[in-house]
């Protein structure tokens, strides 16, 4: 039995058996409470730094496939799970997670009380967390733990490191994607609505995104705080009102910021794919995806421009707003799941509304 041990910022430690790599590392604790999806997950460049505790007991079941990535790597800094299953049955498995875990340097540990470790999150709020050895002194364990440093600088490491092109057959629209650590369901779904997408680094500059005159312009999801990439809260000021705008996650932080409006962290945030929202327009119950530990703040929203459309059910904090007359639409949850891909259409609307502008084309090139 390969021994390994889990040690929590608060000094709480937990044995187990490890998977994965066998490596020891630190990182920002946070669990997801969806019962699958696991490889969309650890492929998820949003968790980017983060220690990924699933509460569901069951993880590994049906295998990784090569299809289902978000991305070409695997982002998590290491995973727990109450039962890895290393025997997939899924007739579409390629691999195992322990492998795709091994082969990209993430530590897994099983054998964990995961609902123990969910309600220390809960309760205390985020924190750091170690996987390590099992024969590590625990205090030594807790210094290093405190001592660490987290990354700031996730969405320079996820971003892409040139413009590159997503196209589609008969496209009726060009949307630019800032890359701030874009899914690939996302880009699917630009595609599928009959847009060609152009993918941008995340600190590209307005010139060069006019240069492949797209239609809208799309802020996706990633790690870190807004705080850590202003320069694209100032490219939304710079097309606001010019070029239709929506962003996802962090996307959506942005706009708010750029607005004015205030974002602060959360004790330990949203993570899963079971996220009750309620639409204030519509009246409707939708359940989301989510994946974000800072928040827009409802109450600074009074005079920026922007309108809540979206509060979550649980804990009343803001998930969606809108700018109706500048042609804007943020959303902190991932608009892709079924029941809330009408923003995409939504966002496509506001992309023909702008085409008709007679003016139009002169403020966008």
């Amino acid at each position: 039995m390969n021994k390994r041990m889990l040690v929590l910022e608060n000094g709480k430690c937990f044995l187990g058996k490890g998977f994965g790599a066998n490596e020891t590392r630190i990182a920002e604790l946070v669990f997801n409470t969806s019962m699958v999806g696991y490889q969309e997950i650890i492929s998820d460049p949003a968790y980017r730094n983060c220690m990924l505790c699933m509460s569901y007991p069951i993880i590994g079941s049906y295998g990784l496939t090569d299809d289902d990535f978000e991305s070409k790597a695997v982002h998590i800094s290491g995973m727990i799970v109450r039962e890895y299953n290393d025997s997939p049955s899924n007739f579409r498995f390629t691999r195992t997670l322990a492998e795709v875990l091994r082969d990209n340097g993430a530590p897994g540990i099983e054998r964990i009380d995961t609902r123990e470790v969910v309600r220390i999150i809960r309760t205390e709020g985020s924190m750091r967390a170690m996987i390590t050895d099992a024969d590590r002194d625990v205090e030594e364990c807790v210094k290093e733990i405190k001592a660490y440093s987290l990354a700031t600088n996730a969405v320079k490491e996820v971003s892409s490191k040139s413009v590159w092109y997503a196209r589609t057959r008969n496209p009726q629209f060009t949307v630019g994607i800032i890359d701030c650590g874009v899914r690939s369901t996302m880009i699917r779904k630009f595609k599928n609505n009959g847009c060609n997408a152009v993918v941008f680094p995340y600190d590209a500059t307005k010139e060069e995104i006019l240069k492949h005159r797209p239609n809208g312009l799309f802020i996706s999801d990633g790690p870190d705080a807004p705080s850590t990439v202003m320069e694209i809260a100032e490219l939304v000021k710079e097309f606001k009102g010019t070029l239709p705008i929506m962003g996802i996650g962090l996307g959506a932080h942005l706009i708010a910021y750029a607005y004015g409006a205030k974002i602060s962290k959360m004790k330990f945030g949203h993570n899963g794919a079971n996220q009750p929202v309620k639409n204030l327009v519509t009246g409707e119950i939708e359940i989301t995806s989510q994946n974000h530990i800072h928040v827009i703040d409802k109450d600074s929203l009074a005079g920026t421009g922007l309108t809540l459309t979206h509060v979550n059910i649980v804990d009343g904090t803001a998930e969606g707003v809108i700018d109706a007359d500048n042609y804007v639409i943020a959303t902190q949850y991932h608009p892709a799941e079924e029941g809330t891909g009408y923003l995409f259409e939504q966002f496509i609307n506001f992309m023909k509304k702008i085409g008709g502008r007679k003016n139009a084309k002169e403020n966008r090139y």
